[in-house]
């Protein structure tokens, strides 16, 4: 799939202010500075759609993009973000549940996972939850560039190995990084897939 036109839609705070649920929705989410935004810029090719920020926890808003003018990316604001204030994470957290298990035109969640760490217990946690709110999801390692290949081959198999304690099943995963390109074509490829199955 190729992606023609891409630009922000609007941003919510919640499941009742968001735009109608009339075309298929994508969402990507993950913990704070894993490179969700240059992701979104760079599956989109369009540099500055999604904000790109070195502080934890800019996005704490629902962010809609209308893609191809047929479906929506939607930028979920992060988990783990520990510079928020507290007050502000449940809050947080509720906004990420609604939207996720209530959302009816949502196709797929694509979580991003830093290829660069040992699994995470807050993203196997997460993955956990959306298998038992019947979401379907996949996997985006992000950051590949910073790591030789044999280590991010440990670091991923690690990773699905502690995944398998808490989901059946393995999903789709992606080997992406926003400098050398590497997954776009795949993910973008895997988008286009769900949207012909669904036609």
């Amino acid at each position: 799939m190729r992606i023609t036109s891409a630009e922000f839609l609007q941003s919510s705070p919640g499941l009742e202010s968001c735009p109608p649920d009339d075309v298929p929705e994508f969402a990507f989410i993950g913990r704070s500075n894993v490179g969700k935004s240059s992701l979104l810029n760079l599956l989109t090719g369009k540099q500055g759609l999604a904000r790109v920020s070195q502080t934890p926890g800019c996005t704490q808003l629902i962010n809609f993009f209308k893609i191809n003018g047929t479906f929506r990316m939607v930028d979920l604001p992060g988990y783990g973000y520990a510079k928020v204030p507290k007050g502000h994470r449940v809050a947080f957290q509720d906004i990420i549940a609604g939207y996720i298990a209530d959302r009816p035109n949502l196709r797929r969640v694509f979580v991003l996972v830093d290829s660069r760490h040992e699994p995470q217990k807050i993203d196997l946690e997460f993955l956990e939850w959306l298998g038992e709110v019947d979401r379907p999801f996949s996997v985006v390692f992000t950051k590949i560039d910073k790591l030789k290949p044999s280590h991010v081959k440990k670091n991923t198999e690690a990773f699905l190995e502690a995944l398998a304690a808490v989901h059946a099943g393995t999903p789709d995963i992606f080997l992406t990084s926003s400098k050398t390109r590497d997954g776009k074509r795949e993910i973008l490829g895997s988008i286009g897939a769900l949207l012909d199955a669904a036609a």
